[in-house]
């Protein structure tokens, strides 16, 4: 029977590819074949014989060119041509998907996973290379296409962290051992005075550090999402001691050195020749259980609003006045505890420089606590600089011919007192952060707990 005469066979489609049958039977391009024969044209095989480029192939002998198959495996052409178009041959969330595979399986609502890949740098403008509007659409995808197990119950929305009675203890340490430093200063004298200041330093500062590494106010942790990706570590202690260390005796010697001196090392009392103002100091040490407490209410509500929230917009907008009212809280808490140092000290209460203070120290220790680092660095280190520069610059001028550098800090001190310069420094550099993190921690891969390690 001749190949033509194969395509007018009853079920034989009409689209079939020339030299291929509706039966599975090879065909000749010259003619028929009889039984047994092999086929001349290049391609077709004989029924269970592999294909070869230049003719029929013996039996056992391997095909020579990849794609063709032998009877009963699908064949491309005509034979498929009624099937519906397939997915490209590289199918990038699927692709995507398998790289964040824990994070799609365990996943509650398609936000859980716009938190994550958000985490992982994922942008709108990324999203848009899948053919996504934004992030969220691409979630839905992935949560969509994900395979789960019926019979394995979902995990739980994440809860907020406990309250630990470690952690509470030690961010009522620092307040209490900065306390008891200031009494030992106060009723010692002479160089007794010089090692209980010393010994009370060293002691803060060792107690702040613990206070750091444990419970809300720790950079990293179980419940901790940690740095981002690609950012760098921030490194702020230095910083951070200095800005403190000013507070207490930046403001005294500021005004010594405009007034010519100082002549004489600082007593450690607010009446000696370089005052010395405590009350900011002993107010910042004791400010650290309301930020870990301010802290950990935070995350506890941000969580809740993260497992409710249905969409990134949508979380954002409710978690935006979050932020300001624990900002404010915090505040609100400073001022307490300054009014009570300063009662129990006998110093003025120097709100505008606290306060200020205290501001940069909190935003800029919450966003390190949520994985952002590099800004509270820059940030810190600039304050510091300034600072700095200006006490510079007035012990500068005394040199011939550089008497013009201290005069914007003279006019400044003038007009508004040595206060001033911490207050604008740190008031500039908090309102930086401030907005800084209504833009970061309204994020909802900012609260998302971390994956679990593999």
């Amino acid at each position: 029977m001749s190949g033509l005469g194969e395509l007018d066979r009853p079920g034989a489609p009409t689209g079939a590819a020339p030299g291929r049958t509706g039966s599975g039977k090879p065909e000749s391009a010259s003619g028929g074949t009889g039984p047994g024969k092999p086929e001349s044209v290049s391609g077709n095989t004989g029924p269970g014989k592999p294909e070869s480029v230049s003719g029929s192939t013996g039996p056992g002998k391997p095909e020579s060119v990849s794609g063709n198959t032998g009877p009963g495996k699908p064949e491309p052409g005509g034979d498929r041509a009624g099937s519906p178009p397939r997915r490209g041959a590289a199918d990038p969330v699927k692709a995507l998907m398998h790289r964040h595979r824990e994070l799609c399986e365990r996943a509650v609502d398609p936000l859980e996973i716009a938190a994550g890949l958000e985490a992982h740098g994922i942008t709108d403008r990324t999203a848009a290379r899948f053919r996504h509007r934004d992030v969220f659409s691409l979630a839905e995808e992935m949560y969509a296409r994900v395979s789960r197990d019926g019979d394995t119950p979902l995990p739980a929305p994440p809860a907020a962290p406990r309250v630990h009675a470690g952690w509470v203890l030690l961010t009522l340490l620092p307040g209490a051992l900065c306390a008891a430093a200031l009494a030992a200063v106060h009723l010692t004298h002479g160089r007794s005075r010089l090692f209980a200041a010393a010994a009370g330093v060293l002691a803060v500062a060792l107690a702040l550090r613990a206070a750091l590494r444990r419970g809300p106010l720790s950079r990293t942790g179980p419940d901790r999402p940690g740095p981002r990706p690609g950012a760098a570590s921030g490194w702020t202690t230095p910083w951070t001691m200095w800005l403190v260390a000013y507070s207490l005796l930046g403001d005294g010697l500021l005004g010594n050195a405009l007034a010519g001196g100082p002549d004489a090392l600082p007593t450690g009392t607010a009446d000696g020749p370089w005052p010395l103002t405590a009350a900011p100091v002993l107010a910042l040490a004791l400010a650290c259980a309301p930020a870990a407490w301010t802290a950990h209410l935070l995350t506890a509500r941000a969580r809740r609003k993260l497992a409710a929230s249905r969409g990134l917009e949508d979380f954002a907008t409710s978690v935006r006045p979050l932020l300001i009212g624990t900002f404010v809280l915090f505040l609100c808490a400073l001022a307490a505890l300054l009014t009570l140092s300063s009662a129990v000290l006998g110093e003025p209460a120097a709100y505008q420089q606290v306060l200020t203070l205290g501001a940069l120290l909190f935003l800029a220790r919450l966003l390190t606590t949520h994985g952002f680092t590099y800004a509270p660095a820059v940030v810190l280190t600039a304050a510091a600089t300034v600072e700095a520069a200006a006490l510079a610059s007035v012990f500068a001028s005394r040199l011939p011919g550089f008497g013009l550098l201290a005069t914007p800090v003279d006019a400044l001190v003038t007009t508004w007192g040595a206060g001033s310069v911490p207050t604008l420094t740190c008031g500039a550099a908090a309102l930086a952060l401030l907005v800084h993190m209504t833009r970061k921690l309204t994020r909802a891969s900012a609260h998302a707990p971390p994956e679990p390690s593999r």
